[in-house]
């Protein structure tokens, strides 16, 4: 089985949904029968690199939230991110521009490094407040992951692999994803949200192991 996962590494939601992803696959054994393809999506593609307010004022301008509806949405945000292993602090990040972690993250994907590099990237970005928009900080953090940094610079310094961003949203779009994170099983079935795994595991077509 093939399954595509289309997500922004910005998306909270989405480090939860692969998260998620993982657990069914272990539980149902099929971690090394089943084919997990990332793809890439951007959330908002005119999003500036550096913004002076932080996801939380975003919040509140976008949706019209008090401080204080920000702020208890995040925490049960957190907690459900926690219950899957995951550590937030969104008080810490900041909205940025994603196009630049996605062209690495199809390096990564040619250097079959994409997973790792794509959760030193949200790990980054939930958990220690890093800027996804700045060029040094990815340079770091895909090295750190595995990638050269020669690759990565060359990367970085030009458009490489923008097409290739493109072309994953435009077929994310043709297969009627709306948002992220969004799952399709074999070109067939379609999960879009951060199911519950037990929602991943009948994709799966199999029940999960029993103790």
């Amino acid at each position: 089985m093939q399954v595509e996962l289309w997500s922004d590494v910005v998306c909270p939601w989405c480090y939860i949904g692969r998260r998620r992803l993982e657990k069914a696959l272990t539980r149902v054994g099929k971690r090394d029968s089943v084919e997990v393809i990332l793809r890439s999506y951007e959330l908002d593609p005119n999003a500036p690199r550096e913004s002076s307010i932080s996801t939380s004022e975003h919040l509140e301008s976008k949706y019209g939230m008090t401080a204080d509806q920000v702020r208890q949405a995040q925490l049960r945000v957190s907690a459900i991110a926690a219950a899957e292993g995951l550590e937030y602090h969104l008080e810490r990040t900041r909205p940025t521009n994603t196009l630049d972690a996605h062209r690495l993250l199809q390096l990564a994907s040619i250097r079959r490094l994409r997973p790792v590099v794509e959760e030193r990237f949200e790990h980054a970005y939930f958990t220690e407040g890093a800027s996804l928009g700045d060029p040094e900080t990815l340079l770091r953090l895909a090295t750190e992951a595995g990638l050269s940094d020669s690759d990565v610079r060359r990367v970085l310094a030009g458009q490489a692999f923008t097409l290739q961003v493109r072309a994953d949203e435009r077929d994310a779009a043709a297969l009627g994803a709306s948002g992220v994170p969004f799952f399709v099983f074999d070109r067939k079935e379609v999960i879009s949200g951060a199911q519950p795994t037990e929602v991943i595991l009948r994709a799966l077509g199999a029940e999960p192991k029993t103790s």
